[in-house]
């Protein structure tokens, strides 16, 4: 009995000796049935490099074994378009029996129907949240034992506050209830960082949720409660770099993982230029080409080497792997025109291939239409380059509403801004698959652009929220949230959203201690928001525009017998705007209703406009 006691317990230690020589595999799963049968799979763990694996088994096919400069590494190509679901084995071996083990892999089932998951679309407007300035719903979390960053300071703009996973998920309600159909929260995987590590861009584990924000199954419980209500949950993914406490960083896989590697071991930093017209210039030279895509975007986020092919292949797969784990309805993807181009083609195009009726948005900052159009799918650019990339951030068109109802109105200035602005239209392959957005989260609030005017910031909402557009609105808004007192700085424009903590004297969610002009705000998108969920004119209808006039700029979506027009009206002072300017648009004579006031008229001659704002008509009853 003693004997057969130690034995089972030199079994056991064996075991656990051969299982703590893997310490990663990535992807940790992955699934039967997908477009692309074949996985590689990273392997990390002393000296692993050492052994030899196989598969015995006849529904899995371990076409490629590599192995790197990195002894520490093992990376495996398996075919499994012929496997089931459940669990298989891979064997190492070394010279001797001794060294042998195994370990389990396993394949899962794929969601129903989930190659035609549908991406987000004009029909949308996304709702933008920093998690943790949101709602802190799990104070547990707050501080994790062995991080790095060992506060919570809500006193801090660049500290952590605590907010969470479960803080959108326990306020789905009232995201749902505004009118939002789609959540993109900016980054939630583990940014182990020293300091600073709350806005989610440095990451540091691409395949896990920072502890702070929550568990893997809180997660995907927001994406599940979130579909229960109708609303897609958009991914903020990060090809182009991570966060420089990254476990890659400490034990690199080859020589080349990370861009300007060798300069970085030795103390240096290569930053990039920030040359984005380098990805389209036919005069660029090399050197600033390669600076643009290949130097760090800051000194603590390494630039990844999409070059290396094991390495393109790894950031693919982990984009399609959250995807499938969480039933993602869209993508957005930060910091678009930085990597290597060829390979954001290649990654659009893999996740199109598996997902054909997904969305990916892209972030290209410039005010350039030509830049922006250039990196949608179906531009027939110069240089032959297509991108696979649904769609765009529309800076551009931004720019333009906060120029046009900050200037004074001129021949070429004002509302002719935005005139002009939509007008470009034509250099995009599909404007309807472009993103407007007030603001976002690193760039002032609309608010503050607007020198925290309400009217204004009416007006802008009113008009984006119209467009022939998929919409983003960042949370806050709604109750005109500032940074005017630090303009432009990060920290405050991420700021906290009240009632999200407990004990906040005021609460955004219930309306509890709101100023007047704030639950004005808030109860006038709310109105526009349900109106556009609900408006197959605004989702897929014809515009037509006219030149303003006399400071006021009048627009229409129209689609079968719904007409919503948008108007906005700078003067000052009570006037009259003749209707029968507008006669193409066959109004005349039919009833129009106020979506704000609820005011039916009847559409006639002229209109008395009483005072500056916006104003947004309908004939849907």
């Amino acid at each position: 009995m003693k004997i057969n006691s130690l034995l089972l317990l030199l079994f056991f230690v064996s075991l656990t000796t051969y299982s703590q020589k893997i310490n990663r595999i990535e992807p940790p799963n992955w699934w039967v049935g997908m477009n692309n049968n074949q996985v590689e799979l990273l392997m990390y763990g002393e000296n692993i490099s050492s052994y030899s694996p196989s598969i015995n088994n006849k529904t899995i096919d371990l076409k490629q074994v590599k192995r790197t400069e990195n002894k520490n590494y093992l990376f495996l190509t398996v075919d499994v378009s012929k496997a089931e679901v459940g669990k298989f084995k891979i064997d190492f071996s070394k010279k001797g029996k001794l060294n042998n083990f195994s370990i389990d892999y396993e394949l899962k089932a794929r969601k129903i129907d989930s190659k035609l998951r549908e991406g987000f679309n004009s029909s949308d407007a996304i709702c933008l949240i920093t998690p943790d300035r949101f709602a802190n719903a799990d104070t547990s979390n707050d501080i994790v034992k062995g991080l790095k960053e060992q506060s919570i300071n809500r006193k801090d703009d660049y500290a952590r506050h605590g907010g969470d996973i479960k803080g959108i998920t326990s306020h789905l309600d009232y995201i749902s209830e505004m009118g939002f159909t789609a959540i993109w929260p900016t980054p939630v995987l583990t940014n182990d960082m020293k300091k600073a590590s709350y806005h989610g861009y440095a990451i540091t584990d691409l395949y896990q949720p920072d502890p702070r924000f929550g568990t893997m199954d809180e997660y995907i419980e927001l994406a599940t409660k979130s579909k229960e209500r109708g609303l897609k949950l958009v991914m903020d993914m990060v090809e182009n770099h991570i966060g420089v406490e990254h476990w890659w960083m400490q034990d690199l896989p080859t020589n080349d993982w990370v861009n300007y590697q060798k300069e970085y071991l030795e103390g240096n930093i290569v930053t990039t230029n920030h040359r984005r017209t380098t990805n389209q210039d036919g005069y660029a030279s090399k050197k600033d080409k390669d600076l643009m895509s290949e130097g760090w975007f800051v000194s603590a986020m390494p630039d990844l080497n999409q070059r290396n092919p094991l390495l393109a292949t790894y950031l693919i797969q982990n984009s399609i792997w959250w995807i499938e784990t969480l039933d993602l309805g869209g993508v957005r993807q930060d910091t678009y025109p930085y990597p290597d181009k060829e390979f954001m083609a290649n990654w659009a195009g893999a996740i199109m291939n598996e997902y054909p009726n997904m969305s990916i948005v892209g972030e290209e900052w410039s005010l350039n239409p030509l830049l922006v159009g250039y990196w949608q799918d179906g531009k027939n650019n110069k240089d032959g380059y297509k991108s696979n990339l649904s769609s765009t951030m529309d800076f551009p068109m931004q720019h333009a509403i906060v120029s046009a109802l900050n200037e004074e109105d001129s021949w070429d200035k004002g509302l002719v801004k935005i005139y002009e602005g939509l007008a470009n239209d034509f250099s995009y392959a599909n404007p309807s698959k472009i993103m407007i957005f007030p603001d976002n989260h690193d760039m002032s609030r609309i608010f503050t652009q607007l020198n925290e005017d309400v009217v204004k910031t009416k007006m802008a909402l009113g008009y984006l929220l119209a467009l022939p557009r998929i919409s983003q609105v960042y949370y806050g808004t709604e109750i005109l949230i500032s940074d005017a007192a630090k303009p432009g700085d990060h920290g405050l424009i991420r700021t906290d959203f009240p009632g999200g903590w407990a004990n906040d004297k005021v609460n955004a969610f219930t309306g509890e201690g709101l100023g007047k002009d704030q639950l004005d705000m808030q109860s006038f998108l709310k109105k526009v928001l349900n109106y556009r969920k609900n408006s197959d004119a605004i989702h897929s209808g014809k515009t037509i525009h006219f030149a303003p006039e006399k400071g006021v700029y009048v627009l229409f979506r129209i689609l079968n017998e719904e007409v919503v027009t948008i108007i906005l009206n700078k003067n000052e002072f009570p006037i009259n705007l003749d209707l029968n300017r507008f006669e193409e648009i066959g109004l005349n004579g039919k009833q129009v209703r106020n979506i704000i006031s609820n005011d039916e008229f009847t559409w006639e001659e002229s209109l008395k406009l009483n005072s500056k704002g916006v104003v947004i008509l309908t004939t849907k009853k």
